[in-house]
């Protein structure tokens, strides 16, 4: 073999990105971005980012913690012709039991129901095995159809972590549900005992609809059902309210569109941000955004679960984000009396996000993720005040005051980041 044929064997620069001095850094995603100013101008950036731009016509109410039950149930019961439902988490219990009797009833009245599982968090739980004899087989003897999003057969690695965390509910492809819910005993409280999860979803009607509807189809074709009929995609024509898009995003490789959405997000705050999540761990590029905010002068501030957490290692990863952030000048808070499970944003005075999507590398990489975004004044001051009322509940970080890092929280970091890592 020659000399010449040796060498081109060799890792090279420019595609290969072993150029060893950094500037492959300017062939990947950059932030922050500089959006034209204005909803016109983020509704362009989203579109162009994930193809889906704000549109009109959406209204829309937040409801906090187990509000959103009663608002859903009563929805079901009014239901004419379908009602549709994918969960992460639908677990044996007494709020279980109120929705198998709400679509039993319906559906022996001749309206089509079918539910879509994720078995990690529905039936391969510990303590929690009983979904397909205490709530699958209910539903199924009343005509329910019920499937599970992708089985767990062989539990390979990668199956294991593609899972859909969606929380979806559509009822007669008009009205449409999500948030952080699931259906089981920790969020049926107030968020303000250790049991009782808090958390935050919205009810949305409008052009939206059709697109959460599409995605509650994409996961039932894939978990074994059919085609759905016309009649579930009916037209909606925008009627007042406010400016929405839902950004449905799934694991693959490179940037997923929880990713852009987030990025873009950020990059729109100019005077306030607000981030509540439950699992903040962003990657480094997403808090390096925050921290170019702060010297931008907006206001930023992030409120996590505080010692009632279900997955201690996140926590710790959460944590070790603090002490870079705080050094910014970012306010961080931990809530106290529960799990904070919301997944929300706040941006200056008209930009609200609320969904399923997490702030850790397996929900922006590996994770099914839905989510609302939009401009709705009037969410916004809700927003305000709902965050206001958990910060009362919640004990601010400071460096001084557990914001310091340490080996344990650098070790979680690291592992959280690598499961959910793809680039």
């Amino acid at each position: 073999m020659s000399e010449l044929q040796d060498v081109e064997l060799l890792p090279q620069p420019g595609a290969h990105g072993f150029d060893g001095d950094g500037t492959n850094r300017k062939h990947e995603m950059q932030g922050p971005f500089e959006l034209p100013p204005g909803p016109e101008g983020f509704s362009f950036a989203l579109y162009q980012s994930t193809g889906v731009g704000l549109s009109p016509g959406h209204r829309m109410h937040l409801l906090e913690n187990s509000q959103v039950f009663d608002r859903m149930l009563e929805d079901i019961r009014a239901a004419k012709h379908s009602v549709h439902m994918l969960v992460y988490i639908w677990r044996p219990c007494a709020l279980s039991d109120r929705f198998v009797e709400a679509l039993t009833e319906r559906s022996r009245a001749g309206v089509q129901c079918r539910v879509v599982v994720d078995p990690v968090g529905s039936e391969e739980t510990t303590g929690d095995k009983d979904f397909d004899q205490k709530v699958e087989r209910r539903l199924s003897e009343a005509g329910v159809e019920v499937h599970y999003y992708r089985l767990l057969a062989g539990k390979v690695l990668g199956r294991l972590l593609g899972r859909s965390h969606q929380k979806i509910v559509v009822v007669d492809g008009r009205i449409a549900y999500t948030g952080g819910f699931g259906i089981w005993k920790v969020w049926e409280g107030d968020g303000l005992k250790e049991d009782n999860w808090r958390d935050t979803h919205i009810r949305v009607e409008g052009p939206e609809v059709r697109r959460i509807q599409v995605t509650f189809a994409k996961h039932w074709q894939e978990s074994g059902g059919g085609l759905l009929p016309r009649e579930a995609f009916p037209e909606l024509e925008p009627d007042g309210g406010g400016c929405a898009a839902f950004i449905d995003s799934s694991g693959r490789l490179g940037i997923t569109e929880a990713e852009r959405m987030v990025r873009l997000v950020v990059a729109a705050a100019t005077k306030r941000l607000w981030i509540a999540n439950a699992y903040f761990t962003p990657p480094n590029d997403i808090l390096e955004q925050l921290e170019v905010k702060v010297r931008q002068g907006v206001d930023v501030r992030v409120l996590g679960p505080g010692p009632h957490h279900d997955v201690p290692v996140v926590r710790a990863s959460q944590r070790s984000t603090y002490e870079r952030l705080l050094a910014a000048g970012v306010r961080i808070w931990e809530y106290q009396p529960a799990m904070l499970h919301s997944k929300t944003m706040l941006v200056d005075d008209w930009l609200c996000v609320v969904g399923s999507t997490n702030l850790d590398a397996l929900s922006l990489n590996k994770l099914s993720e839905g989510t609302m975004v939009f401009e709705d004044r009037e969410i916004a001051a809700k927003m305000e005040a709902c965050w206001e009322k958990d910060v009362r509940h919640s004990k601010e970080i400071t460096l001084e005051n557990g914001g310091r890092t340490n080996p344990w929280r650098r070790f979680a970091r690291r592992a959280t980041q690598f499961a959910g890592h793809d680039r």
